[in-house]
């Protein structure tokens, strides 16, 4: 089991080059088919006072310098490939709906991974409406590289945040290819809920149980009456352990991103560290 297809989200210049050194790190990693996709969103259209027309000069301005940015960023990924040898393909996809297109979508429902770029506010550009769109629309797990990482690290320990939702679950299970590389993995759980019939300190022993049916050796870790938040607790982890891949749930049920996640997600992302395998 393994991820053949993976898909990676080029949606800027400034995030090409760091998503296309993941993505040919896990394509030889996995022996996958790398897919670069870039969605070019068709800019709304200037118009001229006071009939309010359209300016045949700004609209095609827009589209020479939307075209340029595709260009590049082609260029980017296909130099990052070529060396590589590895199976790929580039997608360009113009529409005004961008990575929310019905194109979009058909391409990322075919693969086993989609790689995407934290949002980056230093870079001024806001790709949070685009990451909403693919996770709660794709069906696939979405991983997301901090953009504090500049180049692609091995991923050697791996924690899963649990509190045995059914998204945590999904997120579990979509991350098996990564769990059987890794050199450990640790099932985390904070102040357990919802699991009336099983006491806080046994939260997780039959996902540990599952995983090691698939040869994974998993450590438990479960804190309870913790007195900080649930986001720290995971971020807190993260660091002690020098966890490279968090495995978590992508909840909430609005589709605006200020409230995708839910508090305790919202807040691990905006301030992640590590590479987060999402699932919904």
């Amino acid at each position: 089991m393994g991820y053949r297809t993976i898909v990676a989200i080029l949606d800027s210049e400034h995030n090409a080059r760091p998503i296309s050194d993941f993505a040919a790190a896990l394509g030889r990693q996995f022996s996958a088919h790398v897919v670069g996709l870039h969605a070019e969103t068709l800019a709304t259209i200037p118009l001229i006072a006071p009939m309010e027309i359209p300016d045949p000069t700004a609209v095609e301005a827009l589209q020479k310098a939307a075209q340029a940015e595709s260009t590049r960023i082609e260029d980017i990924f296909r130099t990052r490939m070529e060396p590589e040898g590895l199976s790929y393909e580039f997608r360009r996809y113009v529409s005004s709906a961008g990575y929310g297109s019905d194109s979009v979508l058909e391409c990322v429902r075919a693969s086993d991974l989609i790689i995407a770029y934290q949002t980056d506010e230093r870079t001024g550009a806001d790709n949070s409406a685009s990451l909403e769109t693919l996770l709660f629309e794709s069906g696939r797990p979405l991983l997301l590289v901090p953009h504090v990482m500049m180049e692609a690290q091995p991923i050697r320990r791996a924690l899963i945040a649990w509190n045995g939702s059914k998204e945590a679950t999904r997120a579990a299970f979509d991350a098996l290819p990564f769990l059987k590389s890794v050199e450990s993995v640790e099932i985390f759980s904070v102040d357990p809920p919802g699991m009336p019939r099983q006491a806080p300190e046994l939260a997780g022993t039959d996902l540990a149980a599952a995983l090691s049916r698939h040869g994974i050796h998993v450590n438990l870790r479960t804190e309870e009456n913790c007195q900080i938040p649930t986001a720290a607790a995971i971020e807190n982890r993260l660091t002690e352990e020098g966890v490279d891949l968090l495995v978590m749930g992508g909840y909430g049920n609005s589709r605006w991103w200020e409230m995708l996640f839910g508090g305790v997600t919202r807040s691990v992302l905006e301030s992640m560290t590590a590479v987060t395998l999402l699932s919904r």
